[in-house]
């Protein structure tokens, strides 16, 4: 899915393509208080349980992390000559990276995060 603006409706379509994509498994999604993810049209399937972080708080957020191994592993040293190429490159890194279902867990799965999936 790609879209020129994140909205809730876009939210809710992103949603609905991650549960489809992993339609067997329950996914606790971290997000920030962007209004596309608080809007009251918000869409959350029922194998997605949804956590807000604290206002101000990147480093409880366990995407940094995703995108720390992505700068990395596919920017680092790299120039690129439009911004289509370096689309085109995050898209690559993110695709290899969601390969690895074991090292994405190591990255995301916190303590905070894992006692919310026991106690569901």
């Amino acid at each position: 899915m790609t879209s020129e603006k994140m909205n809730t409706q876009n939210m809710s379509r992103f949603l609905k393509q991650v549960s489809q994509s992993h339609e067997k498994d329950f996914m606790v999604m971290v997000l920030d208080g962007a209004s596309s993810h608080k809007g009251k049209e918000l869409e959350v399937p029922g194998n997605i349980a949804i956590v807000f972080l604290p206002s101000y708080s990147p480093e409880l957020n366990p995407a940094e992390q995703i995108w720390n191994v992505l700068r990395r592993d596919y920017f680092a040293n790299k120039v690129f000559d439009s911004l289509n190429a370096a689309t085109l490159q995050a898209e690559k890194g993110l695709a290899n990276m969601g390969t690895n279902r074991e090292a994405l867990k190591s990255l995301t799965n916190w303590p905070w995060i894992s006692a919310i999936l026991m106690a569901k």
